[in-house]
């Protein structure tokens, strides 16, 4: 995939940009199922507030006790077939301060490591149906790699999060970037993790990398959690009846026949509803957070 190059950084962070901790989920899928080492921590006194985000004690195996400390680090795989795409991991956790600062150093390692891709991942909470494929948003403000990898351009006009600060340095720095948010059902916050849309996004990470990309036991995992949100619906009939409202909402979505008509209306209905989210469930237009 020539429009993201062979060296790409696949950046994920916990906090506001991972809900469902669908995309730290799959930035740790790729970190345990390959060999990376650090290339570059950033110096957690400059960009974390202790009293937001703690530093925790841990213990080791011999019963040793520790102070490990938030982070933000970018690892480089160790090993990697010749000509074969190679995925950077920047990841950890949302810094506090000094956004500009913070992304400028990453960036600045980026040049350094002849990166010529970057990737973010992140999820949110959307009106979906969980019985659905996950919907995954892949944007760009890059007009050549939305044109090779048939992305969309985000008009989304708001409050962002460190991912768009980092995708707007590289940019800025001639590194193309792109973006890829899935859209999670909004009433399955207490089945967290969220495997389904952890699958989906490492699926489409494949699709505009080009990079083979492990799944491990995902497919089962996902089986499992749809699985367990149905049996929890089947005890609830306020919340089957709103699942099958959103799935009826999707399908019209879905639908060849759909027309302008039909979007309107289903998107006034949305608006009686009282809904302040996202327009069209599963086509939504996210926040480059």
């Amino acid at each position: 995939m020539e429009a993201l190059g062979r060296r790409i950084i696949v950046c994920a962070f916990d906090g506001w940009n991972d809900a469902g901790e669908a995309a730290s989920a799959a930035v740790s899928l790729l970190r345990e199922q390959g060999e990376y080492e650090p290339v570059f921590s950033a110096d957690p006194e400059l960009y974390f507030d202790y009293q937001y985000t703690r530093p925790h004690m841990v213990a080791d195996g011999d019963g040793g006790r520790s102070l490990r400390w938030p982070e933000a680090t970018l690892y480089r795989p160790i090993r990697t077939q010749r000509g074969a795409t190679q995925l950077w991991v920047l990841t950890g956790v949302e810094p506090a301060r000094a956004w500009q600062a913070f992304a400028s150093e990453f960036v600045d390692v980026a040049l350094r490591e002849d990166i010529t891709g970057f990737v973010s991942l992140g999820s949110m909470m959307s009106d979906v149906p969980h019985t659905r494929p996950i919907s995954i948003f892949a944007g760009s403000d890059n007009e050549s790699v939305r044109d090779q990898l048939g992305l969309e351009r985000s008009t989304y006009e708001g409050p962002v999060g460190i991912l768009s600060v980092l995708g707007s340095a590289a940019d800025a720095a001639g590194i193309p970037s792109a973006s890829l948010w899935a859209s999670i059902p909004h009433y399955v916050a207490g089945h967290t993790p969220s495997p389904k849309a952890t699958l989906a996004l490492l699926d489409r990470l494949e699709d505009v990398t080009g990079a083979e990309v492990p799944r491990a036991t995902l497919a089962a995992d996902a089986a499992a959690w749809e699985a367990s949100i149905d049996a929890a619906a089947a005890d609830d009939e306020e919340m089957t009846d709103y699942i099958r409202q959103l799935e009826q909402t999707r399908d019209t979505w879905d639908s060849p026949e759909a027309s302008g008509d039909a979007i309107a209306q289903e998107f006034e209905r949305y608006l009686r509803r009282g809904g302040d989210g996202p327009t069209k469930p599963g086509r939504d237009d996210p926040p480059r957070r």
